[in-house]
This record gives C-alpha cells, structure tokens and sequence, in this order.
C-alpha cells in the first residue's frame, strides 16, 4: 500500500440537514436555501478567496464524516433494487469518503462563503473550493452509463398515489406547527417513486403486518400498499424512549421534538 496522506479541513459548512434523510443525494435549486462555509480562522484564507465573488457557482471538496468502512459494491437509493460498483456511483461507501458538489455562490463575508443549495448535512467538514467553469465542466451530452436508464423511469409520471390518513394527517400538522419539522415532500416523492422494501431508502416489512415503514430521518412513517394507492397510516419517532432520556446521547436530532410527540402520542413509546 502506498503511504497515507494527510488532508486538513479549511472551514465546515453549516446547515438546516441535520440527518442525511434531509440531504438529497443532488441539490435541488427548486427552494431557496441558504447555507454558510465557515473557513477557519488564522489560516489566511480569506485572501485566498479573491476574485472567486465573479463565480456563480463553485465546487465544494468535502468529507462524508459520518460513514465507516467502505463497499466495493452498494445499492443506490435510486432505481430497482440493483447492486453496482462503487466506483459506478455517488455512493458515500467509498475507500475514500471524498464528496464534491456543485453549489451556487451567493456571497462573500469575510470568512464566510454563503451558499445556495445543497447535499451536505451540518458540520460537513470541506476540503477545498473551486470555481465551476462552464466551458470545462459541463458535458451534456455525455452518456451516464446505468444512470440514464434510471434518470429516464425516474421522470416519468409516479406510478403510486399517496395519501395520508387521518392519524398520520393530524400528526404532520402537529409537528409542521410547533416544531417547524416537515419531511412529507420527500416522503411523497419517495412513496409515489417505488414503495416496494429497498434497504437504501430504507423501506422494510412491519414486523407481524402487512404494512410497511419507512424512515425519514430522525421519524419513521407506517404505510399500506393496495394496487397503486399508497396510505400512510401514522408517523412515529425514529428512536426509542430510552434513547431520548439518555444523558448521554443528548442532542439526538429532533430529540425535543420526539419526546414531546411521545407525550401526544404514548402508545407509540418503544
């Protein structure tokens, strides 16, 4: 093996995405979103960041810290459930962790680069910056290999309508209006995609039902499946009981959130 290399991070970037769940694996630009690199300080690199404000967009290095060990085969989130080389993918399962994002440049603040959209969860830590060239970096008409199979199913029309129950309706509205936490988009977009059980979406089997559960970050969502009509049936916390009054695993994402969810909700309490 060669000998191993040592990187620093310039600056880490902070976000609403708590939980890779609220990070989609490509940026959308649809919403607006602000999101701020902090470089470290007493390291010179705010002259290192003349010139860069002409840039609309830049490339953004960076770390997926939050993974251990590596796969030389993953399954995508995307497509049939369809194992691929690593190398084949986005997969953050790599013998290097390494990410790289193209994101719009909103502005410059000393040592804060402000940032639009993107696929990074807080406290990413990021390796370097690079401005996005147009004329380099783009190839549209590049082939994208198994992707573009996939690209194709996934823009054409959803094959599942999802609804909600009236448990799992009310249970969203609570949560939307007094703690501002919202994952049904996704949701629906994912359900409306391909409800089947896919260990990377992370649908799987209720244990004794017929119903299915799914996890969206820090919750878990319950649903049914008839012919092409998906029911979500109720939503629960991701974490058991004794992980959200435990010392010491405090600041769990949500965390306040779920307890009080529990409180409405105690027959949901693992």
């Amino acid at each position: 093996m060669p000998p191993s290399l040592t990187l620093q991070p310039i600056g880490f970037i902070r976000t609403q995405k708590q939980v890779k769940f609220q990070a989609r694996h490509q940026p959308s630009e649809i919403e607006p979103e602000r999101n701020i690199l902090e470089l470290l300080p007493g390291c010179d690199y705010e002259h290192a960041l003349r010139d860069l404000a002409g840039f609309s967009r830049v490339w953004l290095l960076w770390w997926f810290h939050r993974n251990t060990g590596w796969r030389p085969q993953v399954l995508p989130p995307r497509g049939p459930a369809q194992r691929r080389g690593v190398f084949a993918t986005r997969s953050p399962h790599r013998p290097n962790p390494l990410g790289l994002t193209p994101v719009q440049l909103i502005a410059i603040e000393g040592p804060r680069v402000i940032l639009g959209p993107c696929d990074l969860v807080d406290g990413t830590p990021v390796f370097d910056i690079k401005p996005y060239i147009a004329a380099y970096d783009a190839f549209p008409d590049s082939s994208g290999g198994w992707f573009d199979e996939v690209e194709a199913a996934f823009n054409a029309p959803p094959q599942f309508t999802v609804q909600l129950a009236p448990l799992a309706e009310t249970q969203a509205e609570w949560l939307h209006a007094g703690w501002q936490v919202d994952f049904l988009p996704r949701l629906f977009e994912l359900l409306s995609r391909d409800p089947t059980p896919h260990r990377t979406r992370r649908i799987r089997p209720r244990r004794d039902t017929t119903h299915f559960e799914i996890g969206c970050g820090a919750w878990r969502a319950i649903f049914a499946v008839e012919g092409k009509t998906v029911t979500v049936l109720e939503l629960e916390p991701g974490y058991p009981l004794r992980f959200l009054i435990d010392p010491k695993r405090e600041g769990m994402p949500d965390g306040e959130a779920q307890l009080a969810f529990l409180k409405v909700w105690p027959e949901l309490e693992r």
